[in-house]
């Protein structure tokens, strides 16, 4: 022992004879650590694996460099399956004394095997997932994983108290009892242990024993006495042997079968249930695997399908950019096309590529140029439009006549073709509540006229009330002089739609 001052050789004083100063306090720390390291070697000699952890503990709080201490805590850990604290209290005496150390010699085992050190830490993995399948309610992968863990880690005390703990859960307190007898073997007075089996011992009514059952059927080799006949024949003591009597050949045979049939019953009842045991095992490793295989594949198909999907949108967005690119540059090309038929007064070509620009995609100088070919050009456009709505109606695609004539009546809402074929393809299509409302529009735009009257109808039909009252016939002059009036207004902006209305 040397002096903590100085790490001068200390002899029976409390005072150190080279500084002089005080060292009883030392002496008796490393005193009270040497104590507390016999208690937790006897403690694991019995093992008492909590307890000697416990003392050890206290040992190395008063003396870190107690190097025997710190040794034995790395084994105490290492039988109780926590290899990686075992690692860490051996490395740490290997760094405190390089020399001459078993801590090294332990490291070198544990390292020397890399498949064993693999194992533990597939095991340590499981361990952790089995804990994360608890938190998420999935028990029974829990279970299965646990199972898999004391496969390989039958020292792993954690595992023993989970797995024990998910059975009490499940009511499975057969189980529980016997995985915590298990847990008690390799350490014998750990409190998760015993408080786990007094919860299975309470919900049971049945004590569970932790003393080893022995069977031993002591065999008292007895020397059997024949039966002698003593007897005196003058002063000579006669002793006469028992007479030999020789089986026959029919006890022979009696009990040659029945020896026959104890051994086969003993093969039966002992050799049997093993290879069944073996096979069940066998059976049940081969679906654990097969269920962590189809775990696993199951997250990794999720995974993929995340990925594909997230690809998957990003093309779409990419396709979406390009085709409105696309659109933008074809407006931007058609307004071109439009203004220069324009200047070359070409107001049907100018119309043609009007119809292709979409006025949404343009900016504001782009919108200025196409309001003034728009305005230019707009007659022509709505001759167009008209023509193509009243085609595509009579080739009853409706869709196709609702979009020309939509556009139709954005230029011209005064025209009866318009509005009735308008309203007829939204009559066709289904499209009940625009149908109304193009009818309504006629009975506004042509009030006192058949023509109102017809709208009326065809609203009352579809199950319309007109909103305006005055739909009477009228008069033929009246009606008349509306048609008239509408032909010469048509006329006004170079259209021929008022030949087309008294039609």
């Amino acid at each position: 022992m040397n002096c903590m001052f100085c790490g001068a050789p200390l002899g029976a004083s409390d005072y150190c004879g080279s500084c002089n100063r005080n060292v009883g306090a030392q002496k008796k720390a490393l005193l009270l650590s040497n104590l507390y390291y016999n208690q937790g070697l006897e403690k694991a000699q019995i093992r008492d694996l909590s307890g000697a952890i416990d003392c050890l503990k206290r040992s190395l709080k008063l003396n870190k460099l107690n190097i025997q201490a710190r040794n034995l805590l790395g084994l105490a850990y290492f039988e109780t399956g926590e290899v990686v604290a075992a690692l860490s209290e051996w490395v740490i005496s290997k760094n405190i004394q390089p020399q001459g150390n078993l801590a090294a010699e332990f490291i070198q085992k544990l390292q020397g095997n890399p498949n064993r050190l693999d194992t533990i830490n597939q095991t340590i993995k499981k361990y952790n997932q089995s804990l994360l399948y608890c938190r998420q309610g999935n028990v029974d992968m829990a279970v299965m994983q646990l199972k898999k863990v004391l496969a390989q880690n039958p020292k792993l005390i954690k595992g023993y108290h989970l797995l024990a703990l998910l059975y009490i859960r499940e009511q499975a307190y057969e189980k529980a009892r016997k995985l915590l007898r298990s847990a008690a073997k390799i350490d014998k007075t750990n409190t998760t242990t015993l408080r786990f089996l007094r919860e299975v011992d309470e919900q049971t009514g049945k004590v569970t024993s932790l003393e080893p059952r022995f069977r031993g059927l002591s065999r008292e080799k007895e020397e059997k006495k024949a039966e002698r006949s003593v007897y005196y024949s003058g002063n000579d003591l006669v002793i006469q042997p028992p007479a030999f009597r020789e089986s026959s050949t029919a006890a022979t045979l009696l009990n040659l079968g029945f020896g026959l049939v104890v051994g086969a019953a003993l093969l039966w009842f002992l050799i049997v249930p093993g290879k069944i045991q073996k096979v069940n095992q066998e059976a049940n490793q081969k679906v654990v695997e097969y269920s962590d295989q189809v775990a696993s594949q199951a997250a990794e198909l999720e995974r993929l399908q995340s990925s594909i999907e997230s690809s998957q949108s990003t093309v779409d967005s990419a396709n979406d950019q390009v085709a409105q690119a696309e659109e933008k540059a074809a407006s931007y090309d058609n307004l071109m096309k439009a203004s220069s038929a324009l200047r070359e007064e070409n107001y049907t070509t100018a119309a043609n590529a009007l119809q292709s620009v979409n006025p949404d995609l343009l900016s504001i100088e782009a919108k200025s140029v196409y309001d003034t070919v728009f305005g230019e050009v707009k007659t022509t456009l709505y001759r167009q439009y008209k023509k193509d709505g009243e085609s595509a109606y009579e080739s009853q695609d409706y869709a196709a006549a609702i979009d020309q004539l939509t556009k139709a009546q954005e230029i011209d809402a005064s025209d009866y073709n318009v509005l009735y074929y308008l309203a007829m393809a939204y009559r066709e299509t289904g499209d009940t509540q625009n149908a109304i409302a193009q009818f309504q529009k006629i009975i506004d735009t042509f009030p006192n006229t058949k023509r109102a009257t017809d709208a009326k109808d065809y609203m009352e039909a579809l199950g319309g009330t007109s909103g305006n009252g005055d739909t009477g016939e009228g008069d033929t002059q009246g009606e008349d002089t509306r048609e008239e009036n509408s032909g010469d207004q048509s006329e006004d902006t170079g259209d021929n739609r008022g030949t087309e209305e008294g039609e």
